[in-house]
């Protein structure tokens, strides 16, 4: 008997290590939900140690490595907060990412020190390829419609060194979203990038 308590004892204990992983039971709009989804983003020995930053635009987690996992979907924040890491497009990023993205947000040309690199593993929702700031397939350009799988990005402190890689998305090789333009940077796809591609 005491055998049998001890290995069930065991086998919980495992078991609610092994979830701890997985998506927490709770509402998408707190804070622990949301560290889980935007943390994610990026492989664990990045994501586990990085600041979050929640719905509201305030740290709900205090990193220590430097990098910041967030939200990286401008469209609005529902009022039950997002479905899923995918549909919250989270994104990690350092601080030069970050310069990257405020100015993105605010449609000014990105000024950064260096390169930077940003990580989607869940990839987002979908945008125009050529085009920033389309974020509906039926007003993007005909056939540069992506919703991209996991990937990591490069975003150049100078676009011009990455125009000469090809725009073509469905190659699988790197390729260039917004060419062209101050917002021009590097996807880079990792396995599972096409899952949302029809």
């Amino acid at each position: 008997m005491y055998k049998k308590f001890s290995l069930f004892s065991l086998l919980t204990i495992f078991m609610s290590m092994s979830l701890w992983a997985y998506e927490p039971y709770g509402p998408h709009t707190s804070d622990k939900w949301q560290i889980w989804a935007y943390s994610s983003a990026a492989p664990s020995f990045i994501g586990d140690n990085a600041s979050v930053i929640g719905a509201s635009g305030k740290v709900i987690r205090e990193g220590s490595n430097g990098w910041t996992c967030q939200s990286g979907n401008p469209r609005p924040y529902p009022e039950k907060g997002w479905k899923s890491p995918h549909e919250a497009m989270a994104v990690c990023h350092d601080n030069e990412g970050m310069k990257w993205m405020m100015a993105y947000m605010q449609g000014i040309k990105p000024e950064l020190e260096r390169d930077s690199y940003m990580w989607m593993l869940n990839g987002d929702m979908g945008e125009d390829n050529t085009k920033a700031g389309v974020f509906n397939k039926e007003d993007s350009t005909p056939g540069e419609w992506i919703e991209s799988g996991p990937h990591l990005m490069l975003m150049p402190k100078d676009p011009a060194t990455i125009e000469k890689f090809s725009t073509d998305f469905m190659s699988g090789a790197p390729y260039v979203m917004f060419a062209g333009t101050d917002y021009a940077h590097l996807m880079i796809p990792v396995e599972g990038y096409y899952k949302y591609t029809k």
